[in-house]
């Protein structure tokens, strides 16, 4: 399979600041790949060398085989972008919108099917000033597809939406990607990421930490599974002097390592025996955002944030 972008070595400085210091990834044609990091960490900056919006510093880097610095101009008719925060003509209609951007591209596109697809078909005659936050993000992404793109930079397309609305965006990416289009996708919800990313890289202070599938980034970085169990804390110094084991407390529940299968049976014939009174238990294993705070020890006050669209 070949590499839909290609990064070696990427430096970008700012005199004296280095906000991007080296870095290296690649990202496989018709993947969701989830760019990942706090603020400040050169996430930004790196997406916007890919779209051939800044100038790098040094490294080698390519998208659908072109240099985006140099071939801007080429490279632009293959690539969607929807940005952080999309703002545009506010008088504007949401089908003038579309109808406006594919003769920029010199595309054939049906406006009310972009429109119906990212579940806005209702307001294709509503002016752009009186969408919700969450609509104007949904216009944004139908803008991203009007010159059929090869590849979507998609910068945080759910923020701002209700789970409903969330949950058909996740649609329209799992959709790019089965139609083999490529998906770069930078996202503050971590479940997000986990959910519908093929590849992840994670990037802090201007340097990839971790990069791979989701389950391999956990695997490598998380904890081992635990058994929660609800008790009181007289429970964690009981199973700690009975078995041996690392028994945390936290909140309403103790915390046990499960290193084995075999393990949890132990646990919980110890707990049977104790006496002290505990009413469930469930094994937990680490998410990516678990992984995440270990890693940049820090959530950006809440910037980051875990929402499942339920």
């Amino acid at each position: 399979m070949a590499d839909a972008v290609e990064v070696h070595g990427l430096t970008k400085t700012y005199g004296t600041l280095t906000a991007v210091g080296g870095i290296d990834f690649t990202v496989p044609e018709g993947k969701v790949f989830a760019f990942l990091g706090p603020n400040g960490a050169g996430k930004t900056t790196t997406v916007e060398i890919l779209e051939g919006l800044r100038r790098r510093t040094g490294g080698d880097v390519r998208v659908l085989g072109l240099d985006p610095w140099e071939d801007g101009r080429e490279l632009h008719a293959k690539v969607g972008v929807i940005p952080q925060e999309f703002r545009f003509f506010e008088k504007i209609h949401p089908v003038e919108a579309i109808e406006y951007y594919a003769a920029l591209f010199g595309t054939r596109v049906d406006a009310h099917a972009l429109l119906r697809r990212v579940e806005l078909e209702d307001k294709a005659r509503a002016r752009f000033e009186t969408l919700s936050g969450g609509q104007k993000q949904k216009l944004g992404l139908a803008l991203s597809l009007a010159n059929d793109p090869t590849i979507c930079f998609l910068d945080e397309p759910t923020t701002g939406l209700d789970p409903q609305a969330r949950r058909a965006i996740w649609q329209v990416i799992r959709d790019l990607r089965s139609e083999g289009r490529t998906v770069f996708l930078t996202t503050h919800y971590l479940e997000e990421a986990q959910i519908l990313a093929d590849q992840v890289a994670i990037i802090d202070h201007g340097r990839i930490i971790a990069r791979g599938t989701p389950d391999e980034i956990i695997a490598q970085h998380g904890r081992p599974p635990r058994l929660r169990v609800q008790a009181s804390p007289g429970m964690a110094p009981y199973l700690r002097e009975a078995l041996g084991v690392t028994a945390t407390v936290a909140h309403n529940y103790v915390e046990i390592p499960l290193p084995t299968k075999h393990e949890a049976l132990r646990i919980l014939g110890a707990l049977e025996a104790s006496g002290v009174p505990w009413e469930g238990f469930a094994t937990v294993t680490d998410t990516l955002e678990d992984v995440f705070v270990q890693l940049v020890g820090h959530m950006d006050d809440g910037v980051l944030k875990s929402e499942v669209a339920r």
